[in-house]
């Protein structure tokens, strides 16, 4: 009796693992069409990161600004040769159906922390709002 309730106890962990490893991994594959979106100039790729309704939230001059995300990238995207930038997730955290990702973009004279907050949506990943500063 005491090896099966061992034996479920690990496989009830082991599966655990294994949900939580698949979010992570989730979770990475749609921040990186973000990053990737963004490196390669494409719009469409960049498009399958966000939820329609996604909110960018900063600070500009001194002042708060909220935009869509979706809307700001599609007038700032045009299409061209491939930026000349870095890019690494710095971390994902998943919950549930909840997760935060800190992702690090950086230029030849400045960087971009960008925080990202996720919702898992009828089981698909999107970012649902994200947060910036420009150093």
């Amino acid at each position: 009796m005491k090896t099966s309730i061992a034996t479920l106890v690990l496989c009830l962990s082991l599966f655990t693992a294994l949900a939580q490893e698949s979010d992570y991994a989730q979770v990475e594959k749609t921040v990186s069409y973000y990053l990737d979106g963004g490196t390669n100039n494409d719009f469409e790729t960049l498009k399958k990161a966000f939820h329609e309704n996604a909110t960018m939230k900063f600070i500009r001059n001194g002042e708060y600004n909220e935009v869509n995300a979706l809307e700001f990238f599609k007038k700032a995207i045009k299409p061209g040769p491939k930026q000349n930038r870095k890019t690494r997730i710095a971390y994902i955290n998943a919950t549930g159906d909840v997760a935060s990702a800190k992702l690090e973009i950086d230029y030849e004279t400045f960087s971009f922390i960008d925080y990202m907050n996720l919702v898992k949506i009828d089981g698909e990943w999107k970012v649902v709002s994200k947060i910036f500063y420009r150093k």
